[in-house]
Order: C-alpha cells, then sequence, then structure tokens
C-alpha cells in the first residue's frame, strides 16, 4: 500500500503524492486542506493569547450579575463559573488534540463521524449558534459605544443612536474577520496582554475609590437550603459549560496550528479558567466598588465609563472595542465561514463565509437574545447547550474510542471512501444525535426528570458518546489492525537514515492544493 501520510512527532501530514492526488477534490479548497509540518507554528502563549482575547468580554464582566441576581453571593457565583469551564476544558483538549495530530478544520473532522454529507448537520447547528454569539458581541459593543459616545458628544440626540453605533460595529467586526484566522492570530497575540492590563487597572482604581471592595462581597447567599441553592446551580453550571461548549467542538479549526500537543494543552489549560475566573471576579469586584462610589451597582461597563473624564472614557471605549473585537472574530466567525465553505468548497471562501455569518447574525435578532436575562442563562445558554452537548460526545468517542487517534486523511476528502458511509451520511451518529437530545429534553415535560434538563449538555455529551460508541464497535470505516502502519511513515528514534530522507521527501506538503 502507497504511504500516504507522514507521522512525525505527534503530527500527521500528508505525502507530497498525496497531497497531489487529492488537487481535483471537490471536497477540499486551501482552507480545508490538511495543514503542512511548516504551518504547525501555535505556540503555548498563541493558545494562551487567543483564550484570553475571547474569555475578555462584556458578557464575561456580567456573567456573575445573572448569578447574583439569582440568589448566589459572589464567591459562589466565580466557583460556579470556574467549575463550568473546568468541566468544558475536558472536551475541547480531548477534541483540540485531533485538530493538531491531523492537521484538520473542525468540518472535515465531522466528516469522520458523520459523513461526507452528514457533516453538515454538525458544522451547520455550530455555526448557528456562532451566528448568534457573533451579534450578541456585536451589540454589546455597539451599546457600549453608543453609551460612551452619548457620555462625550450629543451622540443621544440623533435619532436610532444605538443601532447606527450596532451596525457601524458589526461592520468592523465583518472586516477584521474577513482576513481570515492568521489575521486573528495576530491581533490575538498583542491584545492579550492589553487587555489583561486594563483590567486590572480597573480593579486597582477600584478597590482604591472605594476604600475596599464594597458591600457586595459581603452580602450573603439568598438561598435558606442547599436545596434551593442546587436547584439553581446545575441550570446555572450548564449555562457556563454552554458559554464554550461551541468552541469545544471546533476547537480543531485552531488547534491544526499548534506546534505540539504540550503548547496547546499548556496554553489553554491555564488561560481559560483562569481568565473566566480572574475576570468575572473583577466585573463581580468593580460593581461592588461602584455601590460605595456611586450609590448604586453598575454592572455595565460602557455606563461605568461614562462617569469617567474624557480621556479615560476614550481608553475605556478602545478596550471594550478591543474585547468585543477579540472575542468575536476567533470564537464565532472561524466555525460558521469555515461551515459555508465546507457546503461548496470550490467556490466560497473563508471571506465570504464571514460576510454570510455577519448577516445570518442579524437574522438572530441579538437585541432580542440579550434583553431578558433568564431568557439568556436559561433558554438561550441551556437550549444550544443542549444541542451541543451530544455533538461533543460523539466526537469524543469517535476519535478516541471507536477510531483510537488513528484514520486515513486522504478519505476524508473522498465522497466514496471509509468515512462516506451510506450516500455520504453515517446514520449511526444521527441515531446517537437524536438520543441524546430527546432524553434531556424529557426533563422539559416531565417533572420529576427536571434534572435531566438542567444538566442537559453533560447528560447529552455521555449519552450520545456512548450510544454512539456502541453502534461503531464493528463498524467497517474503521482501520483494522496495522492498516494505519502500511500507509504512514512514522518519524521515530528507530527510523533508519533511509527512512528518514525519505520521509523528508514526502513530508514537503501540499504546495498548490
Amino acid at each position: 500500500m502507497m504511504k500516504t501520510q507522514v507521522e512525525q512527532d505527534g503530527i500527521v501530514t500528508l505525502t507530497s503524492e498525496a497531497a497531489e492526488s487529492l488537487k481535483d477534490s471537490h471536497m477540499l479548497n486551501e482552507d480545508l486542506r490538511p495543514t503542512t509540518r511548516e504551518e504547525h507554528h501555535w505556540t503555548a502563549y498563541n493558545f494562551s493569547s487567543l483564550w484570553i482575547g475571547m474569555c475578555i468580554c462584556i458578557p464575561t464582566y456580567t456573567m456573575a450579575s445573572g448569578l447574583i441576581a439569582l440568589g448566589m453571593n459572589w464567591w459562589q457565583a466565580i466557583v460556579t463559573i470556574i467549575l463550568g469551564n473546568l468541566v468544558v476544558l475536558v472536551p475541547i483538549l480531548l477534541n483540540t488534540h485531533a485538530g493538531t495530530k491531523f492537521g484538520i478544520p473542525y468540518p472535515v473532522f465531522a466528516r469522520l463521524w458523520f459523513g461526507s454529507k452528514g457533516a453538515h448537520i454538525p458544522a451547520i447547528a455550530r455555526a448557528i449558534v456562532a451566528a448568534a454569539w457573533f451579534g450578541i458581541n456585536c451589540w454589546y459593543g455597539g451599546a457600549a459605544i453608543d453609551t460612551l459616545l452619548a457620555s462625550m458628544t450629543g451622540w443621544e440626540h440623533v435619532g436610532g443612536h444605538l443601532f447606527i453605533a450596532f451596525f457601524a460595529f458589526w461592520a468592523l467586526n465583518v472586516i477584521i474577520a474577513y482576513r481570515g484566522p492568521e489575521a486573528i492570530r495576530k491581533m490575538e497575540f498583542w491584545a492579550a496582554p492589553v487587555l489583561i492590563v486594563l483590567g486590572l487597572a480597573l480593579l486597582i482604581w477600584a478597590i482604591t475609590a472605594a476604600g475596599g471592595m464594597g458591600p457586595m462581597l459581603s452580602a450573603p447567599s439568598k438561598f435558606q437550603s442547599a436545596g434551593q441553592f442546587f436547584a439553581i446551580f446545575f441550570p446555572a453550571l450548564t449555562g457556563t459549560i454552554a458559554f464554550w461548549a461551541t468552541l469545544a467542538l471546533n476547537i480543531p479549526d485552531f488547534g491544526r496550528y499548534a506546534k505540539s500537543q504540550k503548547a496547546q494543552i499548556i496554553g489553554q489549560s491555564i488561560a481559560l479558567p483562569g481568565t473566566m475566573g480572574l475576570f468575572a471576579f473583577i466585573g463581580v469586584a468593580v460593581t461592588s466598588a461602584t455601590v460605595v462610589i456611586f450609590g448604586q451597582a453598575i454592572w455595565d461597563p460602557a455606563a461605568l465609563m461614562s462617569h469617567f473624564p474624557p480621556f479615560v472614557i476614550l481608553i475605556g471605549t478602545l478596550g471594550i472595542i478591543l474585547a468585543a473585537l477579540t472575542t468575536n472574530v476567533a470564537a464565532n466567525v472561524v466555525a460558521p465561514a469555515r461551515a459555508a465553505e465546507n457546503l461548496w468548497p470550490r467556490k466560497i471562501t473563508f471571506g465570504v463565509g464571514a460576510i454570510l455569518t455577519g448577516l445570518l447574525s442579524l437574522l438572530m435578532q441579538p437585541w432580542y437574545l440579550v434583553g431578558d436575562i433568564s431568557n439568556y442563562i436559561f433558554v438561550f445558554l441551556g437550549g444550544y447547550g443542549a444541542l451541543l452537548g451530544p455533538i461533543d460526545g460523539i466526537a469524543i468517542a469517535d476519535y478516541w474510542l471507536v477510531r483510537q487517534r488513528k484514520l486515513v486523511l486522504t478519505e476524508l476528502y473522498s465522497s466514496t471512501g471509509r468515512y462516506s458511509y451510506a450516500s455520504g451520511f453515517n446514520m449511526k451518529s444521527i441515531y446517537a444525535l437524536i438520543i441524546g437530545i430527546i432524553i434531556p429534553l424529557l426533563g422539559l415535560f416531565v417533572p420529576g426528570l427536571r434534572f435531566l434538563w438542567d444538566n442537559a449538555w453533560t447528560i447529552g455529551l455521555i449519552i450520545s458518546g456512548c450510544v454512539y460508541g456502541y453502534l461503531m464497535r464493528q463498524d467497517p470505516s474503521r482501520l483494522a489492525e496495522g492498516e494505519y502502519e502500511s500507509m504512514t511513515v512514522i518519524m521515530n528514534s528507530s527510523n533508519s537514515a533511509k527512512d528518514v530522507a525519505a520521509a523528508q521527501v514526502v513530508n514537503h506538503g501540499p504546495e498548490n492544493v
């Protein structure tokens, strides 16, 4: 059997012959192909800066406010947020491994478990959620700009001023996203330390001006019993998990550029829970201080900035714009843009996909989604968590249990290969998805089973993963014993000089795919 791929230091790339054989595939374009060895250049800092840039945003700043409004004290809210992010970190790391090892984006990864055509199901599901988030962040950013302009000028007298600010910020996001993932990496690289400095500066100001942390950090929990607390805790935990459940799916879009598995694991493990916990705490602490300083709790950072002198307002405005941009273009554009490319690889580019994402976000009416905090946490976050959890379970079970981290790259780009299943659809993954969605849904209609819905993401992940693993245990798409080794040049310390030289030739990578 011809060698079609090379594995070196745990990273698999196509041989030049295999890359050449795929150049006419209608399932491949420059963005969807496997990355070359040279393109694996993201370090642990790149992954840390990616997450810092995504986590520092207004929704994170105000997330704890929703939990405190539901009855938690400050530390219960922060612990809930950190726990939720530690839980979602597990599937994030597991799915990143696939992207790093095989250099494939999320829609191509989805072909492995849903089929060449069935992959559109999880890709579009992720895209719709991302478009909604894109709109939400544009709304927050636009509203912040509107508030800050009104505090400095007579902007509030302009007709439709809020929507003008929203559409202007929306357009800025689309323009930057149009430039692609590498431009996003460069922006996150320098934006991350700037955002951390701005956040800490705001915290230091609040503590100094208030002469302490303020009354909110000493306020007790409103729950009278453990039962009352857990009735709120579990759906709130699901909501915090769902906050990044989106990235747990399409994280291979970024993992495919990792220098090594160690780089992605260290960078993500430190930055995700650490930044979410720190920035949520800054939101609580600063808001608590505003009770002392201004006589009222001001959760909205844009409204808080309006109390400062013009120069500080300008810096704050730039910080809010930067925070919203770094979150939006990384977290909420890449997945739907890739999903659009996957629909028609030869015609739709990443840039076109970014524009389509922006248009779809307007149809999602973000001003409605964020209008009510309970609607936001329980309906939107909880609802899509119930959808994405089962997909996460299927992805993890397929790569780690069914395939055992071994696959054929070239056949992911073939409409007749082993990963096309029956007419392009793997019905076993569809059955597992439906079961994983229906069982948690029972909790909405059967009072005694409410815990199923309150923990929809986790339960759906476990159920769909188990069902899928069982159904796929004898599937013919799995590689037979020794088949992976027969098609892969494996670089290790025991390779002969001849093998190493040959691998250096075949690992040159796709030049003109």
